[in-house]
Protein backbone atom coordinates (compact mmCIF):
# COMPACT_ATOMS: atom_id res chain seq x y z
CA UNK A 1 0.00 0.00 0.00
CA UNK A 2 1.15 3.56 -0.25
CA UNK A 3 1.38 4.88 3.07
CA UNK A 4 -0.65 8.43 4.15
CA UNK A 5 1.77 9.24 6.98
CA UNK A 6 5.27 10.53 5.28
CA UNK A 7 6.08 13.90 5.62
CA UNK A 8 5.45 16.44 2.51
CA UNK A 9 8.97 15.80 1.47
CA UNK A 10 8.78 12.15 1.17
CA UNK A 11 9.96 11.04 4.50
CA UNK A 12 9.04 8.68 7.09
CA UNK A 13 6.41 9.82 9.75
CA UNK A 14 6.44 8.42 13.38
CA UNK A 15 3.03 6.23 12.48
CA UNK A 16 5.10 5.13 9.11
CA UNK A 17 8.27 3.93 11.54
CA UNK A 18 5.92 1.86 13.98
CA UNK A 19 4.33 0.29 10.83
CA UNK A 20 7.91 -0.83 9.74
CA UNK A 21 9.14 -2.04 13.67
CA UNK A 22 5.72 -4.29 13.35
CA UNK A 23 7.06 -5.55 9.90
CA UNK A 24 10.29 -6.62 12.08
CA UNK A 25 8.41 -7.85 14.39
CA UNK A 26 6.15 -10.46 12.43
CA UNK A 27 8.23 -12.93 12.02
CA UNK A 28 8.42 -12.66 7.95
CA UNK A 29 11.48 -13.14 6.79
CA UNK A 30 10.94 -12.23 3.61
CA UNK A 31 9.72 -8.24 3.68
CA UNK A 32 8.36 -7.35 0.11
CA UNK A 33 8.64 -3.84 -0.35
CA UNK A 34 7.16 -2.82 2.99
CA UNK A 35 5.48 0.20 1.12
CA UNK A 36 5.34 1.67 -2.56
CA UNK A 37 7.80 4.18 -2.59
CA UNK A 38 7.88 6.82 -5.23
CA UNK A 39 10.65 7.72 -7.13
CA UNK A 40 9.78 10.93 -8.38
CA UNK A 41 7.08 13.57 -6.53
CA UNK A 42 4.97 13.70 -9.43
CA UNK A 43 4.32 10.05 -9.20
CA UNK A 44 3.29 9.85 -5.22
CA UNK A 45 -0.42 8.65 -5.14
CA UNK A 46 -0.76 11.07 -2.27
CA UNK A 47 1.03 13.96 -0.87
CA UNK A 48 2.70 12.30 2.31
CA UNK A 49 3.84 8.84 0.43
CA UNK A 50 7.30 8.18 0.79
CA UNK A 51 9.83 8.94 -1.86
CA UNK A 52 13.13 8.11 -2.74
CA UNK A 53 15.68 11.31 -3.43
CA UNK A 54 19.20 12.24 -2.17
CA UNK A 55 17.22 14.33 0.26
CA UNK A 56 15.48 11.27 1.74
CA UNK A 57 17.94 8.61 1.04
CA UNK A 58 18.89 9.08 5.29
CA UNK A 59 15.57 8.66 6.54
CA UNK A 60 14.45 5.61 4.23
CA UNK A 61 17.76 4.43 5.62
CA UNK A 62 16.81 4.46 8.86
CA UNK A 63 13.54 3.52 8.75
CA UNK A 64 15.23 -0.07 7.31
CA UNK A 65 17.14 0.28 10.67
CA UNK A 66 14.25 0.21 12.24
CA UNK A 67 12.89 -2.73 10.80
CA UNK A 68 15.98 -4.53 11.19
CA UNK A 69 16.38 -3.73 15.57
CA UNK A 70 12.36 -4.53 15.81
CA UNK A 71 13.43 -8.26 14.52
CA UNK A 72 16.12 -8.68 16.90
CA UNK A 73 14.45 -6.83 19.57
CA UNK A 74 12.07 -9.92 19.18
CA UNK A 75 13.92 -13.34 17.79
CA UNK A 76 17.47 -12.59 18.98
CA UNK A 77 20.22 -10.73 17.98
CA UNK A 78 21.75 -12.45 15.46
CA UNK A 79 17.73 -13.01 13.94
CA UNK A 80 18.49 -10.65 10.92
CA UNK A 81 20.65 -13.04 9.30
CA UNK A 82 18.27 -14.19 7.06
CA UNK A 83 15.74 -11.05 6.15
CA UNK A 84 15.22 -10.74 2.92
CA UNK A 85 14.06 -6.87 2.34
CA UNK A 86 13.24 -5.16 -0.66
CA UNK A 87 11.42 -1.86 -1.96
CA UNK A 88 8.90 -1.09 -4.19
CA UNK A 89 9.20 1.54 -6.47
CA UNK A 90 6.50 3.27 -7.87
CA UNK A 91 5.18 5.77 -10.13
CA UNK A 92 1.10 5.92 -9.53
CA UNK A 93 0.64 7.55 -13.31
CA UNK A 94 -3.16 7.87 -13.79
CA UNK A 95 -3.98 7.92 -10.04
CA UNK A 96 -0.94 10.48 -9.02
CA UNK A 97 -2.10 12.64 -6.34
CA UNK A 98 1.57 14.73 -5.29
CA UNK A 99 0.45 17.92 -4.09
CA UNK A 100 -2.99 17.80 -2.43
CA UNK A 101 -4.78 14.82 -1.26
CA UNK A 102 -8.04 15.05 -3.79
CA UNK A 103 -6.72 16.72 -6.42
CA UNK A 104 -5.92 14.30 -9.15
CA UNK A 105 -2.80 14.96 -11.14
CA UNK A 106 -3.14 12.00 -13.66
CA UNK A 107 0.46 11.02 -15.87
CA UNK A 108 -1.23 8.22 -18.11
CA UNK A 109 -0.02 5.81 -20.48
CA UNK A 110 -2.52 5.79 -23.08
CA UNK A 111 -6.12 7.89 -23.68
CA UNK A 112 -8.69 5.34 -21.87
CA UNK A 113 -12.18 5.47 -22.68
CA UNK A 114 -13.41 4.73 -19.97
CA UNK A 115 -11.28 6.07 -17.19
CA UNK A 116 -10.59 9.35 -18.89
CA UNK A 117 -14.02 10.35 -17.33
CA UNK A 118 -13.16 9.93 -14.49
CA UNK A 119 -10.58 13.26 -14.12
CA UNK A 120 -12.83 16.32 -15.86
CA UNK A 121 -9.99 18.22 -15.22
CA UNK A 122 -7.98 16.02 -18.27
CA UNK A 123 -5.53 13.34 -18.13
CA UNK A 124 -1.72 14.04 -19.58
CA UNK A 125 -0.52 11.55 -21.61
CA UNK A 126 3.73 11.02 -21.04
CA UNK A 127 5.84 10.88 -23.93
CA UNK A 128 8.54 8.71 -24.90
CA UNK A 129 10.68 10.71 -23.85
CA UNK A 130 9.26 11.41 -20.88
CA UNK A 131 9.12 7.67 -20.17
CA UNK A 132 12.78 7.38 -20.98
CA UNK A 133 13.57 9.81 -18.16
CA UNK A 134 11.21 7.43 -16.16
CA UNK A 135 13.53 4.55 -16.45
CA UNK A 136 16.78 6.59 -15.50
CA UNK A 137 14.64 7.60 -12.53
CA UNK A 138 13.74 4.37 -11.83
CA UNK A 139 17.48 3.23 -12.17
CA UNK A 140 18.67 5.35 -9.75
CA UNK A 141 16.07 4.99 -7.08
CA UNK A 142 17.31 1.42 -7.01
CA UNK A 143 20.93 2.55 -7.02
CA UNK A 144 19.59 4.35 -3.86
CA UNK A 145 18.00 1.31 -2.47
CA UNK A 146 21.29 -0.59 -2.66
CA UNK A 147 22.82 2.20 -0.77
CA UNK A 148 21.07 2.17 2.20
CA UNK A 149 21.05 -1.72 2.61
CA UNK A 150 17.62 -3.07 1.06
CA UNK A 151 18.40 -6.69 -0.75
CA UNK A 152 15.76 -5.80 -3.63
CA UNK A 153 13.47 -3.82 -5.15
CA UNK A 154 10.19 -4.47 -6.40
CA UNK A 155 9.15 -2.73 -9.76
CA UNK A 156 5.61 -2.06 -9.45
CA UNK A 157 3.56 -3.87 -12.44
CA UNK A 158 -0.08 -3.54 -10.89
CA UNK A 159 -3.09 -1.99 -9.39
CA UNK A 160 -3.30 0.10 -12.47
CA UNK A 161 -0.47 2.10 -11.43
CA UNK A 162 1.84 3.49 -14.71
CA UNK A 163 4.06 0.48 -14.89
CA UNK A 164 0.83 -1.61 -14.98
CA UNK A 165 -1.31 0.60 -17.57
CA UNK A 166 1.61 0.37 -20.13
CA UNK A 167 1.04 -3.11 -20.09
CA UNK A 168 -2.19 -2.74 -21.90
CA UNK A 169 -1.27 0.30 -24.13
CA UNK A 170 -1.98 -1.77 -26.93
CA UNK A 171 -2.85 0.86 -28.77
CA UNK A 172 -0.04 3.39 -27.61
CA UNK A 173 2.09 4.33 -30.89
CA UNK A 174 5.53 4.50 -30.60
CA UNK A 175 8.48 1.98 -28.88
CA UNK A 176 6.32 1.60 -25.53
CA UNK A 177 3.11 0.71 -27.20
CA UNK A 178 1.91 -2.14 -29.04
CA UNK A 179 3.47 -5.23 -29.33
CA UNK A 180 4.11 -6.78 -25.79
CA UNK A 181 7.84 -6.58 -26.67
CA UNK A 182 7.33 -2.56 -26.39
CA UNK A 183 4.91 -2.46 -23.96
CA UNK A 184 7.66 -4.42 -21.66
CA UNK A 185 10.29 -2.33 -22.83
CA UNK A 186 10.16 0.33 -19.69
CA UNK A 187 10.60 -3.09 -17.18
CA UNK A 188 13.38 -4.49 -19.20
CA UNK A 189 15.25 -1.27 -19.89
CA UNK A 190 15.08 -0.55 -15.49
CA UNK A 191 16.40 -4.07 -15.36
CA UNK A 192 19.24 -3.56 -17.62
CA UNK A 193 20.08 -0.37 -16.01
CA UNK A 194 19.67 -1.61 -12.56
CA UNK A 195 22.54 -4.92 -13.21
CA UNK A 196 24.79 -2.12 -15.38
CA UNK A 197 25.05 -0.10 -12.45
CA UNK A 198 24.22 -2.13 -9.11
CA UNK A 199 24.53 -5.60 -10.37
CA UNK A 200 23.96 -7.37 -6.72
CA UNK A 201 20.98 -5.53 -6.58
CA UNK A 202 17.64 -8.36 -6.44
CA UNK A 203 14.80 -7.25 -8.69
CA UNK A 204 10.85 -8.45 -8.29
CA UNK A 205 7.77 -7.28 -10.36
CA UNK A 206 4.60 -7.29 -8.58
CA UNK A 207 2.07 -7.88 -11.03
CA UNK A 208 -1.60 -7.68 -11.74
CA UNK A 209 -2.20 -11.25 -13.31
CA UNK A 210 -5.35 -11.21 -13.84
CA UNK A 211 -7.56 -7.21 -14.38
CA UNK A 212 -11.07 -6.60 -15.42
CA UNK A 213 -13.34 -4.28 -17.09
CA UNK A 214 -13.70 -1.18 -15.09
CA UNK A 215 -16.77 -1.41 -12.49
CA UNK A 216 -19.27 0.71 -10.92
CA UNK A 217 -21.74 0.95 -7.78
CA UNK A 218 -25.06 -0.56 -9.43
CA UNK A 219 -28.48 0.24 -8.23
CA UNK A 220 -28.67 -2.35 -5.39
CA UNK A 221 -25.59 -1.04 -4.37
CA UNK A 222 -23.33 -3.53 -5.99
CA UNK A 223 -20.48 -3.41 -8.33
CA UNK A 224 -21.62 -4.08 -12.37
CA UNK A 225 -19.00 -3.74 -14.94
CA UNK A 226 -19.05 -0.28 -16.72
CA UNK A 227 -18.97 -1.45 -19.93
CA UNK A 228 -19.19 -5.03 -21.56
CA UNK A 229 -15.96 -7.03 -21.39
CA UNK A 230 -16.63 -8.27 -24.48
CA UNK A 231 -13.84 -6.64 -27.66
CA UNK A 232 -12.67 -4.46 -24.44
CA UNK A 233 -8.89 -3.83 -24.88
CA UNK A 234 -7.73 -1.95 -22.73
CA UNK A 235 -6.66 -4.36 -19.83
CA UNK A 236 -3.94 -6.63 -19.25
CA UNK A 237 -5.52 -10.34 -18.75
CA UNK A 238 -8.75 -9.11 -18.32
CA UNK A 239 -11.97 -11.57 -17.01
CA UNK A 240 -15.09 -12.14 -17.58
CA UNK A 241 -14.74 -12.81 -21.36
CA UNK A 242 -13.42 -15.79 -21.25
CA UNK A 243 -11.84 -18.62 -18.53
CA UNK A 244 -9.05 -17.93 -16.20
CA UNK A 245 -7.38 -19.78 -18.23
CA UNK A 246 -7.46 -17.65 -21.37
CA UNK A 247 -7.08 -14.46 -18.81
CA UNK A 248 -3.69 -15.32 -18.42
CA UNK A 249 -2.60 -15.77 -21.55
CA UNK A 250 -0.92 -12.14 -21.18
CA UNK A 251 1.30 -13.14 -18.00
CA UNK A 252 2.01 -16.17 -19.32
CA UNK A 253 3.46 -14.22 -22.18
CA UNK A 254 5.06 -11.90 -20.34
CA UNK A 255 6.56 -14.44 -17.46
CA UNK A 256 8.15 -15.90 -20.69
CA UNK A 257 10.03 -12.90 -21.49
CA UNK A 258 10.84 -12.11 -17.87
CA UNK A 259 12.39 -15.63 -17.54
CA UNK A 260 14.50 -15.17 -20.20
CA UNK A 261 15.67 -12.30 -18.67
CA UNK A 262 16.32 -14.05 -15.90
CA UNK A 263 14.05 -11.98 -13.55
CA UNK A 264 12.59 -14.67 -11.50
CA UNK A 265 10.79 -13.14 -8.28
CA UNK A 266 7.18 -12.23 -8.64
CA UNK A 267 4.53 -11.05 -6.56
CA UNK A 268 1.12 -12.00 -7.71
CA UNK A 269 -1.72 -9.41 -7.37
CA UNK A 270 -4.66 -8.54 -9.18
CA UNK A 271 -6.84 -5.48 -11.05
CA UNK A 272 -6.25 -2.06 -9.07
CA UNK A 273 -8.12 -0.95 -5.55
CA UNK A 274 -9.19 2.39 -7.98
CA UNK A 275 -12.01 0.29 -10.65
CA UNK A 276 -12.11 -3.00 -9.71
CA UNK A 277 -11.44 -2.97 -5.54
CA UNK A 278 -13.06 -6.70 -5.51
CA UNK A 279 -10.56 -7.91 -7.59
CA UNK A 280 -7.73 -7.16 -4.87
CA UNK A 281 -8.97 -7.10 -2.29
CA UNK A 282 -11.71 -9.87 -1.36
CA UNK A 283 -13.81 -8.22 0.90
CA UNK A 284 -16.84 -7.88 2.54
CA UNK A 285 -17.58 -4.58 3.44
CA UNK A 286 -16.66 -1.80 0.88
CA UNK A 287 -14.24 1.28 1.48
CA UNK A 288 -16.12 4.81 1.23
CA UNK A 289 -15.72 5.28 -2.71
CA UNK A 290 -16.50 1.45 -3.44
CA UNK A 291 -19.22 -0.84 -3.77
CA UNK A 292 -20.75 -4.12 -2.63
CA UNK A 293 -18.81 -7.55 -4.08
CA UNK A 294 -20.66 -8.10 -7.00
CA UNK A 295 -19.61 -11.78 -5.64
CA UNK A 296 -19.03 -14.18 -2.93
CA UNK A 297 -15.75 -12.92 -1.13
CA UNK A 298 -14.76 -16.44 -0.84
CA UNK A 299 -14.73 -16.43 -4.66
CA UNK A 300 -11.83 -13.98 -5.34
CA UNK A 301 -9.76 -15.49 -2.75
CA UNK A 302 -9.64 -18.38 -5.04
CA UNK A 303 -9.05 -16.77 -8.13
CA UNK A 304 -6.21 -15.52 -6.21
CA UNK A 305 -4.99 -18.66 -5.29
CA UNK A 306 -5.67 -20.61 -8.65
CA UNK A 307 -4.24 -17.78 -10.21
CA UNK A 308 -0.50 -17.94 -8.50
CA UNK A 309 -0.97 -22.16 -8.70
CA UNK A 310 -1.76 -22.19 -12.63
CA UNK A 311 1.54 -19.86 -12.96
CA UNK A 312 3.31 -21.35 -10.68
CA UNK A 313 3.03 -24.90 -12.40
CA UNK A 314 4.14 -23.41 -15.56
CA UNK A 315 6.97 -21.70 -14.60
CA UNK A 316 8.46 -23.75 -11.98
CA UNK A 317 11.69 -22.61 -11.89
CA UNK A 318 10.28 -18.68 -10.97
CA UNK A 319 9.53 -17.63 -7.14
CA UNK A 320 5.78 -16.65 -6.47
CA UNK A 321 4.62 -14.75 -3.98
CA UNK A 322 0.51 -15.38 -4.10
CA UNK A 323 -1.41 -12.70 -2.04
CA UNK A 324 -5.37 -12.13 -1.66
CA UNK A 325 -5.85 -14.31 1.51
CA UNK A 326 -7.06 -11.86 4.16
CA UNK A 327 -10.52 -12.96 3.82
CA UNK A 328 -9.78 -16.20 4.96
CA UNK A 329 -9.53 -14.40 8.65
CA UNK A 330 -8.61 -17.99 10.97
CA UNK A 331 -8.73 -20.10 8.03
CA UNK A 332 -5.28 -18.04 6.64
CA UNK A 333 -3.09 -20.32 8.30
CA UNK A 334 -4.70 -23.64 6.97
CA UNK A 335 -4.70 -22.56 3.35
CA UNK A 336 -1.52 -21.28 3.63
CA UNK A 337 0.00 -24.08 4.40
CA UNK A 338 -1.58 -26.32 2.14
CA UNK A 339 -1.18 -24.10 -0.94
CA UNK A 340 3.22 -24.36 0.35
CA UNK A 341 2.70 -27.88 0.81
CA UNK A 342 1.65 -28.74 -2.54
CA UNK A 343 3.63 -26.73 -4.63
CA UNK A 344 0.69 -24.16 -5.32
CA UNK A 345 3.01 -20.83 -4.35
CA UNK A 346 6.28 -20.68 -2.85
CA UNK A 347 5.40 -17.79 0.12
CA UNK A 348 2.32 -16.41 1.06
CA UNK A 349 1.74 -12.95 1.33
CA UNK A 350 -0.11 -11.03 3.99
CA UNK A 351 -0.93 -7.49 3.44
CA UNK A 352 -3.21 -5.48 4.76
CA UNK A 353 -3.73 -8.22 7.81
CA UNK A 354 -0.39 -7.20 9.34
CA UNK A 355 -2.08 -3.09 10.05
CA UNK A 356 -4.07 -4.87 12.37
CA UNK A 357 -2.36 -8.26 13.75
CA UNK A 358 1.85 -7.74 12.71
CA UNK A 359 2.59 -10.53 15.21
CA UNK A 360 0.37 -13.28 13.26
CA UNK A 361 3.13 -15.03 11.26
CA UNK A 362 5.15 -15.49 14.27
CA UNK A 363 2.28 -16.77 16.25
CA UNK A 364 1.73 -19.33 13.37
CA UNK A 365 5.36 -20.80 13.08
CA UNK A 366 5.44 -20.51 17.13
CA UNK A 367 2.31 -22.84 17.43
CA UNK A 368 0.39 -20.10 19.55
CA UNK A 369 -3.22 -20.03 19.53
CA UNK A 370 -4.34 -17.15 17.33
CA UNK A 371 -5.31 -13.89 18.24
CA UNK A 372 -8.46 -13.56 17.08
CA UNK A 373 -9.80 -10.07 18.55
CA UNK A 374 -6.80 -9.11 16.17
CA UNK A 375 -7.56 -10.81 12.98
CA UNK A 376 -8.77 -8.47 9.87
CA UNK A 377 -12.38 -8.35 9.41
CA UNK A 378 -12.16 -6.37 5.87
CA UNK A 379 -14.10 -3.38 7.19
CA UNK A 380 -11.81 -1.72 4.54
CA UNK A 381 -11.06 1.80 7.34
CA UNK A 382 -8.02 1.20 6.14
CA UNK A 383 -8.85 2.21 2.63
CA UNK A 384 -11.46 4.55 3.62
CA UNK A 385 -9.13 6.93 5.38
CA UNK A 386 -7.31 7.38 3.06
CA UNK A 387 -10.14 7.99 0.41
CA UNK A 388 -11.24 10.93 3.27
CA UNK A 389 -7.30 12.36 2.90
CA UNK A 390 -6.57 10.89 6.23
CA UNK A 391 -3.68 8.19 7.66
CA UNK A 392 -4.23 4.76 7.05
CA UNK A 393 -4.38 2.20 9.18
CA UNK A 394 -6.72 -0.46 10.96
CA UNK A 395 -9.47 1.94 12.89
CA UNK A 396 -11.33 -0.85 14.41
CA UNK A 397 -8.84 -3.23 15.79
CA UNK A 398 -5.63 -1.53 16.49
CA UNK A 399 -5.82 0.66 19.45
CA UNK A 400 -3.69 3.64 18.58
CA UNK A 401 -5.87 3.98 15.52
CA UNK A 402 -9.11 3.54 17.76
CA UNK A 403 -7.76 6.65 19.75
CA UNK A 404 -6.46 8.66 16.88
CA UNK A 405 -7.78 12.13 15.94
CA UNK A 406 -9.00 10.96 12.78
CA UNK A 407 -10.87 7.81 13.70
CA UNK A 408 -13.63 10.00 14.26
CA UNK A 409 -13.68 11.39 10.67
CA UNK A 410 -13.16 7.84 9.89
CA UNK A 411 -16.96 7.27 11.21
CA UNK A 412 -18.87 10.41 10.30
CA UNK A 413 -17.29 9.76 6.63
CA UNK A 414 -18.43 6.61 6.52
CA UNK A 415 -22.18 7.57 8.15
CA UNK A 416 -23.99 7.99 4.64
CA UNK A 417 -22.98 4.86 3.08
CA UNK A 418 -24.13 3.21 6.48
CA UNK A 419 -27.59 4.61 5.65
Amino acid sequence: MEGWDGTAEGAPGELTRRRWRHFGESGAKLIWGGEAVAVRHDGRANPNQLLLTERTQPALASLREDLVAAHREHFGPNADGDLYIGLQLTHSGRFARPNVWNQPEPKAAYAHPVLDARFPSGVSIMSDDEIDRLVEEFVEAARRAWDIGFHFVDIKHCHGYFLHELLSAVDRPGKYGGSLENRARFLFSVVDGIRASVPRLGIGVRLSAVDSVPYQKGADGRGVPAVDPAGYRHGFGVIGRGSLDDALEDSRALLRLMRARDIRWVCISAGSPYYCPHLIRPALFPPLDGYLPPEEPLAGVARHVETTARLKAEFPDMVFVGSGYTYLQEWLPHVAQYTLRTGMTDFVGIGRLVLSYPGMPADVIAGRPLQRKLMCRTFSDCTTGPRLGLVSGCYPLDPLYATHPHAAAVKDGKAPART
